[in-house]
C-alpha cells in the first residue's frame, strides 16, 4: 500500500486534525506550521503573526479508500472559506484558509473544487482560500498533537462553519454566559473588556495554587509563575502549555497579542515581550477572567 499526502489550513489546527482523523482512509495526521519563512518556528512565534506560517494539518491517506477530491469536500465543510485570515474567534494570517498542494493534480483539483462551489451558491460570498505550493512542514509541539483527543473534546468551535445554525447557537451561548457570569466577568471574558487597574482580587494575591478560566474552569496559570509587575493587573511569565491561545490584536490603535482560553475562547488579557524573567514574557491578565484553586484543594483532587 502506498500512502499519499495532503496539507490543509483551516483555522485552529486542533479541530481540523480531529475532523480528518474521523475520515475513513486517513491513516495519520499531524499538526504543524507551513507556508512561511521562519525555520522550525514555535507556536508562540507563529501566533505573533510575523513568521508567515499558517496552522496546518498534514494528512497521510490511502487513495484507494479516500480520494483527494473527497478530502477537499471535508476541508470545505469544516470551516468558513469565505473569511480572510479568520475562523470564528481566531483572527490572524496564521488562521487563513489554504490548500498547500504537493503536485499539479492536487492544484487542479483544488481550483476546480473552488470554481464548482462558487458557482453553486453554497456560500453567500466568494471563497478566499489560497491555493499555493507546499513548503517545508514543521511539526508543532507535542502538546498540540491530538489536542482535542487528549482533552476529551470532540470539536473545536472555531472550525464549525454551519453559518446560520452557528449564529443562532452563538446567541444562545451568549445568553447562557450572561446567566452564568457576573456582569464584570461577562464584560471581560465575552466582550473583551478590561477591569480597572489595581482593583482585581488577584492583583495583590500570593497564595499557592492554580488559576483557571472563570468561564469554563480550564487551568491556565500556576501560582509559581506569577510576579508583581506593577502594571495593576495579575502578571505571569508563562501559561500552562496548550491551555491558552494567542491572537494578534489591533484594537484601540495598538498592536498587541491577545490571550484567550484554549477551551472556550474567552478573553483573558494580553501578553507582552517585556517580562523580567528568562521567558521574556509578561502575561497581563484580568482577575475577573480567573478563578483560583488553592494548592491543598488541588492536591485533594
Amino acid at each position: 500500500m502506498t500512502l499519499a499526502h495532503a496539507i490543509f489550513a483551516a483555522g485552529c489546527f486542533w479541530g481540523v486534525q480531529a475532523a480528518f482523523d474521523a475520515v475513513p482512509g486517513v491513516w495519520s495526521t499531524r499538526v504543524g506550521y507551513t507556508g512561511g519563512s521562519a525555520v522550525n518556528p514555535s507556536y508562540e512565534q507563529v501566533c505573533r503573526g510575523n513568521t508567515g506560517h499558517a496552522e496546518a494539518v498534514e494528512i497521510a491517506y490511502d487513495p484507494e479508500q479516500v480520494s483527494y477530491d473527497e478530502l477537499l469536500d471535508v476541508f470545505f465543510s469544516i470551516h468558513n472559506p469565505t473569511t480572510r485570515d479568520r475562523q470564528g474567534p481566531d483572527i490572524g494570517h496564521q488562521y487563513r484558509s489554504a490548500v498547500f498542494y504537493l503536485n499539479a493534480g492536487q492544484k487542479e483539483a483544488a481550483v476546480t473544487k473552488i470554481l464548482e462551489l462558487n458557482r453553486s451558491g453554497k456560500f453567500p460570498t466568494p471563497i478566499v482560500t489560497e491555493i499555493v505550493p507546499a513548503k517545508t512542514f514543521y511539526p508543532a509541539e507535542d502538546y498540540h498533537q491530538d489536542y482535542l483527543k487528549k482533552q476529551g473534546l470532540k470539536t473545536c468551535g472555531s472550525n464549525d462553519m454551519r453559518m446560520e445554525e452557528e449564529e443562532e447557537e452563538e446567541t444562545d451561548n451568549e445568553q447562557e454566559w450572561k446567566r452564568k457570569l457576573t456582569p464584570l466577568q461577562y464584560d471581560v471574558l465575552r466582550r473583551k473588556g478590561t477591569e480597572r487597574p489595581f482593583t482585581g482580587r488577584y492583583y495583590r494575591f500570593d497564595e499557592d495554587g492554580t488559576y483557571s478560566c472563570a468561564a469554563c474552569g480550564n487551568p491556565i496559570f500556576m501560582s509559581q509563575d506569577k510576579f508583581d509587575s506593577g502594571c495593576g493587573w495579575p502578571s505571569f511569565d508563562k501559561a500552562i502549555p496548550g491551555h491558552v491561545k494567542f491572537t494578534p490584536d489591533f484594537s484601540h490603535g495598538m498592536e498587541r497579542i491577545e490571550v484567550t482560553c484554549a477551551r472556550c475562547g474567552s478573553h483573558l488579557g494580553h501578553v507582552f515581550e517585556d517580562g523580567p524573567t528568562e521567558t521574556g514574557d509578561r502575561f497581563c491578565i484580568n482577575s475577573a477572567a480567573m478563578d483560583f484553586t488553592p494548592e491543598k484543594d488541588t492536591a485533594k483532587d
